[in-house]
């Protein structure tokens, strides 16, 4: 069985991209959310493992740092699936 855990990283604008490339290299990570520190979602980036989230990520990349030219703090959330043994 599958659970669901989320974590949060409060992160500046220069830290945006970094924050979000770092997580996305850690591979255990199924989902990215961006938001802004009210809680408004600005991108949500569902990370599939394979071909289609290669093509995607120069996307990703560049839609991240606009995002972070449009405020100056960021709450960055992720959603990973762990297994039950």
């Amino acid at each position: 069985m599958d659970e669901q855990q989320k974590e949060t990283f409060k992160v500046k604008s220069n830290q945006l991209f970094n924050k979000v490339k770092e997580l996305l290299h850690e591979g255990n990570v199924r989902r990215v959310i961006i938001k802004n520190h009210k809680g408004k979602k600005y991108l949500e980036i569902p990370v599939t493992v394979g071909i289609v989230g290669i093509i995607l990520l120069p996307f990703w990349a560049i839609f991240v740092a606009f995002i972070a030219a449009l405020a100056s703090d960021f709450v960055v959330e992720t959603v990973n699936i762990e297994e039950k043994e």
